[in-house]
């Protein structure tokens, strides 16, 4: 239990300092991209949905700056801590497998999830 709630701070530490690295790469060179493609003055990527009405102005721009942002936080944080730590984990069976350990037991059922199972299967039997 320790080790997943240290896991899960640590990916948000990392998540969060990655963000701001990510966002900051986005509003320097990613924006400028765009913007050359007519979203910096909201007319190239942009629709007004009543004339003369700045506030009624839908800006792609910002929307697809915002889906890249956080598509390349997901990247980022995916490569840097998913599949190192997968790595980690399969050395570790791997080694383990290798001094002839056999893995733990799954710990047994609680008669919450025993029910559940039977529950499953009595409805996979119906439907067949």
């Amino acid at each position: 239990m320790r080790g997943n709630v240290l896991d899960l701070a640590i990916a948000v530490v990392i998540g969060t300092a990655f963000a701001a690295v990510v966002k900051t790469v986005v509003d320097n060179l990613v924006s400028p991209l765009i913007a050359s493609l007519g979203g910096a003055n909201v007319d190239g990527l942009a629709w007004q949905i009543v004339d003369g009405n700045k506030a009624s102005i839908i800006n792609f721009a910002a929307i697809i700056n915002a889906f890249i942002v956080f598509f390349l936080t997901a990247v980022v944080v995916y490569f840097v801590l998913v599949v190192p730590m997968k790595a980690i984990q399969d050395r570790r069976a791997a080694a383990a497998a290798a001094k002839g350990e056999a893995e733990p037991e799954p710990e047994p059922l609680t008669m919450d999830q025993q029910l559940l199972v039977e529950i499953r299967d009595a409805l996979k039997a119906r439907q067949q």
